[in-house]
Order: C-alpha cells, then structure tokens, then sequence
C-alpha cells in the first residue's frame, strides 16, 4: 500500500517536473526542472525494484547531465552579458 501511494506522488512529479522543464521561459529553470524529473523518475525505478537502474538515472541523468547543461548555459549567457 505504502509503495502504491510512493509511486503515484512520484509519477505526478515527474509529468510536473516534465511539463515545467518543457514550458519554462528561463532555460536555467528549465534544466533544473529536467535535472527533478531524472531523479524522480530514478526513484520510480527505486519502487520497482530496479535499484541499479534507479541509481544509474539518478547519478548520471539527474547528476551529471544536468551539471553539464547548467554549466554550458552560464558559460553561455556570460558571453552575451559582456
């Protein structure tokens, strides 16, 4: 019972998360919301008993990815800054 209402709060996050990171103005935000989505979407996986695959989608997707997003768009903005 627990693990149901776990999976049905952590599906409605991801499609929020999923529908902020497609509809926000602020590209920043945008990734930031993107970078959310992976990692309740990695903890979808968690609840269905596939932790390694949870784990992966967690650290590389909402980790990493989205580091690496974030830091190309400040590198990019402080170049139309100046």
């Amino acid at each position: 019972m627990a693990s149901t209402v776990v999976q049905i709060v952590l599906i409605a996050a991801t499609l929020v998360f999923a529908l902020m990171a497609a509809g926000m103005k602020d590209i920043l935000f945008a990734a930031l919301s993107l970078g959310g989505m992976a990692v309740c979407l990695g903890g979808i996986y968690w609840t269905l008993y596939a932790p390694y695959v949870g784990l992966f989608q967690m650290l590389i997707y909402g980790g990493a990815v989205v580091v690496l997003f974030v830091s190309v768009i400040m590198f990019v903005r402080s170049d139309a800054n100046e």
